[in-house]
Order: structure tokens, then sequence, then C-alpha cells
């Protein structure tokens, strides 16, 4: 079959399948005598393999440590897939370790702030990020009510 083909059974551009052959995931069968590439049922069923991969969040490397293994089938064990997944599974922990702290530090700026029509330069937001360190929402709440008083 022709690029065009797999473009359309899988639901890719011609970009993505030309750049994972780039990344020797996919490598076309063969060429016609007119220099379009050419690609069998396997290459295929190689693409879906890329893209469910792709789609549960292994990155390319790990798609391509993936697709060794796929290839050579009888030289691993289950077990080593199965620590492929494993480690993917500690590092979106960590990712969402990661992104919960994000988060906590960016809801204290938030709740620190008093997002009202004051002047920029009173902005408890820009000050924390300028002293590199969160205002924490007890300590804004306190500078507002001195501010408001005095």
């Amino acid at each position: 079959m022709k690029i065009g083909e797999l473009v359309k059974r899988h639901g890719v551009s011609v970009d993505t399948i030309r750049f994972y052959e780039k990344q020797q995931l996919l490598n076309p069968s063969a060429r016609s005598a007119a220099g379009y590439r050419l690609y069998l049922e396997a290459d295929s069923q190689r693409l879906a393999f890329i893209l469910r991969a792709k789609s549960v969040g292994f990155s390319l490397q790990q798609i391509s440590e993936l697709l060794q293994i796929e290839d050579n089938k009888s030289q691993w064990q289950c077990s080593d897939v199965k620590n492929k997944v494993q480690q993917k599974i500690r590092e979106i922990d960590r990712q969402l370790t990661e992104l919960q702290q994000f988060r906590q530090a960016l809801q204290q700026l938030d709740d620190a702030c008093c997002g009202g029509n004051i002047s920029a330069t009173e902005c408890s937001i820009l000050a924390a990020l300028e002293q590199g360190s969160a205002v924490k929402p007890e300590q804004h709440a306190a500078e507002q009510h001195n501010k408001e008083h005095n």
C-alpha cells in the first residue's frame, strides 16, 4: 500500500509517518518503480503498535525500546516488558507529584492575591515571584488589613 492508504487507515498525517521513519521506528518495506514508498500489512501493524504505545504515554525512545523487544520477542522475557511499564508508571507518578506541588504553589499565590483593582505594584503574586517565595494567604490578609486601616 502507498503512504496515502496508511494515512487513511490510521488517521495520521503523511508528516507523522515520515517523522516515524526519520526516527527509525517505521520503514517502508519497498519503493515502487516510480519511487513511491510501499508498505506491507506488517508496516501498518507496526504503525498501529506505535500509535497505541504513544496513546498510553510512552515516549519515542521508550517506543523504540518496546519495538526492539517486539521485533525479537524470543530473546526477551515478559518481565522485561513489564519492567518497562512499571518504569513508565513510576515516571508518571513522579510527574503527578511534581504537578501537585506546582498546583499547591500556584494555589498559594492565588489565595494570597486580592485580585482587586489596586496597582500591580502592590500585587502579592509578583512580590512573591520577585522574592522567590510564595506569600502565605494569612500573611497577605494581614498585609491587606494593615494597608486598609493605615
